[in-house]
């Protein structure tokens, strides 16, 4: 890495510093940053809750529910984001742990949080290189293309089409010493127990709720199939697609702002961009404007996402004064390599 990169990632680190210093200070409320945390898990808990509750009863449309929970959801998984990197309740490991399950419940097939802690900072580590886990893991390096946006939002379809590959590539980066004992046996556990005790059984659920409605769809009577619905079609409506939708509009978003495949060791400024095309504002909804803020904590990373969220303007200013590039969607033609190129 040059000089020039390294001034750069400096300053963005010491400006992005002052910029939540300097709001912290004018804003006091900031320093209760463990209530704040716990305050945003209850009440999106009680607005999932309260929304769930008026579908049941017939009050709330089927279309607004989901969109809703997809909504709350994406903040709760900033919030786990947050919990992952230890910015709540780190001296109080009841609370903690119990924040972490109360993120985890309403976004039931996404990766065990627990399991996931370990492979994010493994991100953090080694963000974009080719044994980046977690960011593989959500198609980052693939080349775009029709598969790649159908397992988007699945991770337990994604893994079964793509494991194949995956597994080469892992076996790989083992041989050149890039990925230890340890970190074979994680990757071992996390494809056996990820997704468990929730993602699992609710995938296969879902698809077998796909399939009745298209035996529906073909002239078998839905009547045969009521008693399955009224317990599926709840945990469909109220747990699965709208985290399906956030998944999908995630999934989409990292995996297109982070790059992977060709980017120098530890070079933060070519890890990331700033992602916020036009096109890409309903997905950005979806995911709590990630694009937009997800950049900024990869150096910047023990903030909470709120404050990202309020000082959001700024932060970009300083990064894109410094290297980081702003909607570089060329990038998606070329598998989210860094240099645009096909040589690879």
């Amino acid at each position: 890495m040059n000089e020039k990169t390294q001034q750069q990632i400096r300053t963005i680190i010491l400006e992005v510093r002052g910029i939540y210093e300097s709001y912290r200070s004018k804003n006091t409320w900031t320093t209760h940053q463990d209530i704040i945390g716990l305050g945003i898990l209850i009440s999106c808990q009680a607005l999932l809750i309260g929304v769930g509750y008026a579908w049941l009863i017939g009050f709330c449309p089927t279309w607004l529910t989901i969109v809703s929970i997809a909504l709350i959801t994406s903040i709760l998984h900033e919030l786990e984001h947050d919990l992952i990197h230890d910015l709540y309740f780190k001296r109080i490991p009841f609370l903690y742990h119990w924040m972490m399950l109360g993120v985890y419940i309403f976004r039931p097939i996404s990766l065990n949080p627990w399991i996931r802690k370990h492979w994010h900072h493994f991100h953090h580590q080694h963000s974009g290189m080719a044994f980046d886990i977690e960011e593989r893991g959500i198609t980052n390096g693939d080349r775009l293309s029709l598969l790649r946006l159908l397992v988007l939002p699945d991770l337990l379809l994604s893994g079964i089409i793509r494991i194949p590959r995956l597994r080469k590539e892992i076996i790989i980066e083992y041989n050149k010493g890039n990925l230890s004992k340890s970190d074979m046996r994680l990757i071992i556990r996390t494809v056996l127990l990820g997704l468990l005790p929730f993602g699992v059984p609710l995938t296969i659920l879902w698809y077998a709720f796909v399939v009745i409605h298209l035996f529906h769809g073909v002239g078998y009577p839905l009547a045969q199939f009521d008693g399955l619905l009224q317990w599926i079609e709840p945990l469909m409506i109220l747990l699965v697609i709208p985290n399906l939708i956030r998944q999908f509009a995630l999934h989409f978003v990292s995996s297109n702002m982070h790059y992977m495949g060709d980017v120098e060791a530890g070079n933060v400024i070519q890890q990331v961009q700033v992602f916020t095309p036009w096109w890409s504002a309903p997905l950005q909804w979806f995911c709590f404007f990630f694009g937009a803020t997800h950049a900024i904590h990869h150096f910047v990373v023990n903030e909470p996402f709120y404050l990202r969220q309020l000082t959001r303007k700024a932060a970009q200013e300083v990064l894109l004064e410094n290297g980081i590039r702003l909607n570089d969607v060329k990038s998606l033609r070329f598998s989210n390599r860094y240099h645009h190129t096909n040589n690879y």
